[in-house]
């Protein structure tokens, strides 16, 4: 009787089983059922996934019954009213966070779309959905971006596209929404702004008059021509070009075309056959690739680029492509558009890219120019003109993170970059040192060593100890950044006798290395890893002497080179021990700790997030900075080349071929954004008196340097 029982024990033990696990897997299938639709519902990475397919975006039905009337447009909104500044920053970052709502298809009830996604306004998306600044989390959103193309009005169903955006389930009245237009208004009465229901909406547009422009909310930007993409950029200088005034325009206003055609007259009549070129469209047909003078015919937008200056006369819209196609062709615009708000005029200084005419004064436009621009002036422009186009203008990526870069300016004003910076190119020729400090720093004050570590506190440890050796030492700081692990508890510490200090980071960056804490009080950092154990007293010491004569340039131990390849065109990364010397790894340099704050705020370009991405190169961006703003090279202090923990075989990013090849990849970025390599290669080296000589080494201040 025992038998039986048990075997009916067990078979009930494992239905009971049997029937936990059906019901853990079907729990289990629900969540994730509602994690997928939570994801759906927020237009996280669905909406990045959606982009690229769609034929499955949703249909949703505008102008059904019990929908909402399009929200009334608020033209009297700025930052202070309209603008939620408190939905910002809830990241935790001092970084915009834009959501893109999921993407659907509007149609009308009859189930026709209301407005098809242009490929420019695709672009827009794409851009934002793959930068820095997007969120998946409405709730975290600063900005919200309808997947709504409103960039050309002439296509928009006005009331269909009002109702649209009302029925978004976070539109509130459009508060903290950004809509792009570049073409606003209809003919014949072309209004400059966005001409939809949008509430408080902002809106980044291509066609603002300074009536229409709402100051410090709104953002202007160019009309965008997709038309001529493959045309090259114009760099010919404008000594050689051959007009020096061209008007391509094909829809100025017939009083505008009097007045030109009248200077055509004059300037033929002074024997000045190449001053002024005024252009009409051939035929009745409006061809995009050419322009006709009579029966003459010119390539366009090719004879742009054989202009000085491009004149941009106001025609039906204020905003006009031509400005956009002038300056890819090098050409400076001339503006003849009274009250038009010109792109980025919020950060760009159009004084020195531009020349603005009043439209009263275009018939002695000519005049102006000739008297008022010289040669030398001109070819600055130009290069301006070049380089503003290719920071900001090429693309319609170009644009529209450049529209998200002044918004996170404007939110942020802390972080936010100055004007200079927006406005200033790279001149190699032309360096200014920013650093007026004595020829030789106080001894008395020491330096600040800065370690960046995250795991490693053995060796850690070690260099603490290492470091307190050093008599100039004044204070260790310790830079943990290591977010899932907190540092050790202070009486782990070594006890030394200087200030030890730690600080944590909110993430695992590598830029954290170079931000100028408060806690450093001294002019000299000294930047270290904590795998670094190997150096002396006598060396480190050595190296702050050192900096004290070159306190503007970064000084230090492992020294490495760029070659230029003529393989590949190109610059590369060079460890080999040589004797040139164009860089000092700041995994063991001393520098200003002036240029810690250069790096935190004014670092061009997308190098600071190209590093913290790549988890690499940061030293490489330090020297570049360093010497592009000095013109000078570092200074390489000792003989020792190999910094090499022996204890530490894990977590050596030097350890492999990649990283090599990262490297380089980082130098020929880096040029690309500095437009120039600032990089100076030189042989030196700083050793000390005696440091050769076969002298007793209780003569040398300096006798325990250590070896190769």
């Amino acid at each position: 009787m025992i038998l039986p029982d048990a075997v009916c024990g067990h078979k009930y033990r494992n239905a009971v089983v049997s029937t936990v696990i059906v019901v853990v897997v079907m729990v289990a299938l629900r969540l994730c059922a509602q994690m997928v639709g939570v994801g759906l519902a927020s237009g996280g990475s669905d909406a990045r996934v959606s982009l690229e397919a769609a034929s499955h975006w949703e249909e949703l039905v505008v102008g059904g019954g019990g929908q909402q009337q399009p929200t009334p447009s608020r033209h009297n909104c700025h930052y202070y009213n309209c603008f939620n500044v408190y939905r910002c920053g809830r990241n935790g970052n001092q970084r915009l966070s834009v959501y893109v709502y999921p993407l659907a298809r509007y149609v009308d009830e009859e189930h026709v779309a209301i407005k098809p996604m242009s490929r420019e306004f695709f672009e827009v998306l794409d851009t934002i959905l793959n930068s820095e600044y997007h969120t998946p989390n409405p709730e975290e959103a600063c900005l919200l971006v309808p997947p709504i193309d409103t960039l050309n009005e002439n296509s928009l169903r006005r009331d269909k596209i009002g109702q649209a955006l009302s029925m978004l389930p976070y539109w509130a009245e459009g508060e903290n929404h950004l809509l792009f237009n570049m073409l606003p208004g209809t003919p014949p009465q072309f209004d400059t702004s966005l001409g939809v229901g949008r509430g408080k909406a902002m809106v980044a547009g291509g066609g603002f008059s300074s009536l229409t422009y709402r100051r410090g909310y709104d953002i202007a930007i160019p009309v965008y021509n997709p038309a001529h993409q493959n045309e090259p950029l114009g760099r010919k200088p404008g000594s050689e070009r051959q007009w020096l005034v061209v008007s391509s325009q094909v829809n100025i206003h017939r009083d505008y075309r009097e007045d030109l055609e009248a200077q055509v007259t004059q300037v033929m009549a002074e024997g000045s056959h190449s001053d002024l070129l005024v252009l009409e469209k051939c035929g009745p047909d409006v061809n995009l690739t050419q322009r006709c003078r009579g029966d003459q015919m010119y390539p366009y937008p090719g004879i742009l680029r054989e202009a000085k200056f491009c004149l941009v006369v106001r025609g039906g819209r204020l905003g006009q492509s031509v400005l956009y196609d002038a300056m890819r062709a090098g050409c400076v615009p001339v503006i003849v558009a009274d009250g038009y708000q010109m792109p980025f005029s919020e950060v760009i200084d159009w004084r020195e890219a531009s020349i603005q005419v009043y439209e009263e004064d275009l018939p002695e436009v000519m005049n102006i120019l000739r008297r008022d621009v010289s040669m030398e002036r001109l070819g600055e422009m130009q290069r301006q003109v070049l380089w503003l186009y290719e920071q900001y203008f090429a693309t319609m990526k170009d644009i529209t993170l450049t529209t998200l870069k002044i918004l996170n300016d404007r939110v942020f004003p802390a972080h936010a970059r100055p004007l200079s910076l927006w406005n200033t190119r790279p001149r190699p020729s032309a360096v200014a040192n920013p650093l007026f400090l004595p020829l030789t720093a106080p001894a008395s004050e020491g330096f600040t060593a800065v370690i960046l570590t995250y795991d490693r506190l053995d060796s850690l440890f070690q260099v603490i100890q290492m470091m307190a050796q050093v008599p100039s030492l004044s204070k260790v700081l310790v830079v943990w950044n290591n977010q899932r692990k907190p540092p050790p508890q202070a009486s782990l510490w070594p006890k030394i006798n200087v200030p030890l200090k730690v600080v944590q980071t909110r993430e695992n960056k590598l830029s954290n290395r170079f931000y100028p804490y408060e806690e450093i009080e001294t002019e000299c950092i000294l930047a270290i890893d904590d795998d670094i154990n190997m150096m002396t007293a006598d060396e480190l010491e050595f190296g702050y002497q050192v900096w004290r004569e070159f306190s503007d340039r970064i000084v230090g131990f492992p020294s490495r080179n760029v070659l230029w390849s003529n393989d590949t065109h190109s610059w590369k990364y060079d460890s080999e021990w040589t004797n040139e010397v164009s860089m000092v790894l700041t995994g063991l340099a001393f520098y200003h700790k002036y240029w810690s704050y250069v790096y935190t705020t004014q670092l061009p370009g997308d190098i600071k997030s190209w590093v913290d991405t790549n988890m690499n190169c940061e030293d490489i961006a330090m020297n570049f900075l360093v010497s592009n703003l000095t013109g000078k090279a570092p200074i390489k202090v000792t003989p020792r080349k190999k910094f090499k923990c022996g204890e530490c075989t894990s977590g050596d990013l030097s350890a492999n071929e990649a990283h090599m090849v990262e490297r380089s990849q980082c130098v020929r970025h880096f040029t690309r954004v500095f437009g120039t390599m600032p990089l100076k290669t030189v042989e030196f080296r700083a050793d000390p008196v005696l440091f050769m000589d076969n002298f007793p080494k209780k003569l040398k201040l300096y006798d325990d340097m250590g070896s190769l």
